[in-house]
């Protein structure tokens, strides 16, 4: 067994098999793909940063959030356009722990972030008397410092764990990296790697229930109020789309992950399998770049070139 387990050094994506025929009608949309998501990203992050109106709570989270998809998928696309021209389909053990860190940590940091903009939608319909005293620019540097420091601490926690474990496989059938293939291949599980994964799950489905129950109070509030109403369609209704594109995207893959059925063709569990690495970091930027009256504006503007 220890002779086994010494070898394990590369790890096969078994995720693209079959896929050789028309891989370069892939790569070309995979790379269409790519560009699309840093255009639309960039767009709002630079937008956000260059106009001093929009430095605000609401602006500066969602500047972050666009940050995050950026991170996200740089840790899948390029690895993804180098597979999809290679022969060979295979992974370092090490790329791998830093290619499920980078994707888990995203994932995280996205519904930390949801979880601000909730909170900060919250205070500003709620409380809007209290609204500048409690966002100011310092609170505001913390939340955004802990947003992003809570989930890459957990998830290097976890990743850590992982590493630690003895392999006895070396077949992901996937087409990248997550901590829970790799730790299917472990040869025995450790209780950290339980109880570690299950902490995180459970705080950030605690976050999902923060972010539904701010949005039920606050959609209770706005009813009875004209200008709540419309407060609540200009700014929260884009969060909540964004809200359901992430959790739907996530537990997709999740759920398929778990009980998905092996009868599928390997093109439709490749789309599964990046759902949420491809919708979320195209649709949510789209969405504030329609919805939200002021980004839209300024994006107008740059692409006109007025003042």
């Amino acid at each position: 067994m220890m002779d086994n387990v010494s070898v394990v050094s590369t790890l096969t994506l078994s995720g693209f098999n079959g896929t050789a025929s028309y891989r370069v009608t892939l790569f070309a949309l995979t790379l269409l793909c790519y560009c699309v998501i840093w255009l639309v990203n960039v767009t709002i992050i630079v937008t956000i940063i260059v106009d001093k109106a929009l430095h605000e709570p609401m602006y500066i989270f969602l500047c972050n959030l666009c940050i995050n998809g950026l991170y996200g998928t740089a840790g899948f696309y390029p690895k993804l356009l180098s597979d999809l021209l290679s022969p060979t389909h295979v992974i370092s053990y090490t790329g791998c722990l830093v290619q499920g860190f980078v994707l888990h940590s995203s994932a995280c940091a996205d519904f930390s972030i949801l979880v601000l903009m909730a909170y900060d939608r919250y205070v500003a319909i709620c409380r809007p008397l209290v609204y500048h005293s409690v966002m100011t620019k310092e609170k505001i540097g913390i939340f955004v410092f802990f947003a992003w420091l809570v989930p890459i601490y957990l998830v290097l926690m976890s990743t850590i764990t992982t590493s630690l474990s003895s392999l006895c496989g070396s077949h992901i059938p996937k087409i990248y990296c997550i901590n829970y293939l790799v730790g299917k291949l472990a040869c025995s599980a450790s209780i950290a790697s339980v109880i570690i994964p299950a902490f995180n799950y459970t705080f950030y489905f605690l976050h999902i229930i923060f972010i539904v129950w701010s949005y039920m109070y606050l959609i209770k509030k706005c009813i009875l109020s004209n200008e709540n109403r419309s407060k609540f369609m200009q700014t929260c209704l884009p969060h909540l789309l964004c809200l359901n594109v992430v959790v739907i995207s996530l537990l997709f893959d999740l759920l398929y992950m778990r009980f998905g059925s092996k009868t599928l063709s390997q093109s439709v569990q490749n789309f599964m399998a990046m759902e949420f690495l491809l919708i979320p970091p195209i649709i949510n930027p789209l969405i504030y770049g329609f919805k939200l009256t002021k980004i839209r504006k300024r994006v107008m503007q740059i692409l006109s070139w007025e003042k």
